[in-house]
C-alpha cells in the first residue's frame, strides 16, 4: 500500500529530524536567508532509503539531492521535504514538519506529513485521511471553530499577492485570529480542524514543500483553490479552507489587498 510507504518514510525522516533537534549541526547556505543543515539531508537520506526499499523503480524528487530515477520511471514520482521550517528547527523552535507525496498518473495523491516533535502523522490515500499516533489511526476533520487563519508572510520577490496585507485590514482581525506560519505542518492542522485556513503565495504545483499538506486537505474535504478562489495552480498562491463560508469570506477580503 503506497500510503503506508508514504507514511513509514516520514516517520523515518521525522525520527532523524527528532533526534537531531537542539543539537550542534552543520548549516550549508542556498542563499541569504534560506540554508540546509545536517539535519535536513540526514532526514532526506532515511526517507530515500524507505522508498527505495519499497518502490525502487520510482523516481523521487528531493528537495536536498534532486531528482532521482532513469528514464521510463518518471510516470511515479515521489515529492520529499525532509525538514519543511529548517529556520525554525536551526532555532530551537518547534514548529516544522516531514513531507512525503507520491505522483501517479490516473490516481488520487497519496501522502504524507509528519510532525517530528509532536510525534503525529497526517496521511492519505487519496480517499482516506486520518493522523497516526502511537501506531494508532484517528480520523480528522476539518472545522473553522477555531477562526485561526495561519499565513505564510515570506512571499516571493515577484509575488501578485500579499497575504500579509490582511493583517492590517480591520474586517479580517474581526473575523478571525491570525498567526504567521513558517511551515506546511499548518495545512495539515486545517484538515484536523486545529486551523480554520491557511493562506500563501507563489507557484506551488509540484511542490515538495506543499504537495503532500494539499493532498491531506483535499482528502479531507476542505475547500482548497488559489488566492483568487480559482482551480488551485490555475493562478497565484493557495488557499485551504475548513469550509466554504471561511473560503469565501477569505477571497473576498484577499480581493481588496493584491
Amino acid at each position: 500500500m503506497d500510503a503506508e510507504v508514504a507514511i513509514a518514510a516520514a516517520l523515518a525522516g521525522a525520527g532523524v529530524v527528532r533526534g537531531m533537534y537542539g543539537r550542534p549541526v552543520g548549516r550549508y547556505d542556498k542563499s541569504a536567508t534560506d540554508f540546509a543543515t545536517d539535519a535536513d539531508l540526514a532526514a532526506e537520506r532515511a526517507i530515500l532509503e524507505v522508498i527505495r526499499q519499497a518502490r525502487p523503480d520510482d523516481a523521487v524528487v528531493g528537495e536536498e539531492y534532486g531528482a532521482e530515477g532513469g528514464p521510463g520511471e518518471q510516470s511515479r514520482t515521489w515529492l520529499v521535504d525532509p525538514l519543511c521550517g529548517t529556520l525554525n528547527f536551526a532555532a530551537q523552535t518547534p514548529l516544522f514538519a516531514t513531507n512525503v507525496a507520491l505522483q501517479a498518473p490516473g490516481q488520487p495523491l497519496v501522502a504524507a506529513v509528519a510532525d517530528p516533535l509532536g510525534e503525529e502523522v497526517f496521511w492519505t490515500d487519496g480517499t482516506t485521511t486520518a493522523v497516526r499516533r502511537g501506531g494508532s489511526d484517528s480520523p480528522v476533520e476539518p472545522s473553522a471553530n477555531s477562526r485561526i487563519v495561519d499565513l505564510d508572510v515570506d512571499p516571493p520577490p515577484d509575488a501578485e499577492y500579499l497575504p500579509a496585507n490582511l493583517l492590517l485590514d480591520p474586517e479580517f482581525r474581526d473575523a478571525f485570529a491570525s498567526r504567521v506560519s513558517s511551515t506546511s505542518l499548518t495545512l495539515a492542522w486545517v484538515a484536523a480542524g486545529r486551523r480554520a485556513a491557511y493562506v500563501t503565495n507563489g507557484a506551488l504545483r509540484d511542490s515538495v514543500h506543499f504537495t503532500a499538506g494539499i493532498a491531506v486537505c483535499q482528502a479531507a474535504g476542505c475547500v482548497v483553490t488559489d488566492l483568487r478562489g480559482q482551480p488551485l495552480h490555475t493562478g497565484p498562491g493557495l488557499l485551504v479552507a475548513a469550509d466554504p463560508a471561511t473560503h469565501a469570506k477569505l477571497v473576498e477580503l484577499l480581493a481588496r489587498h493584491p
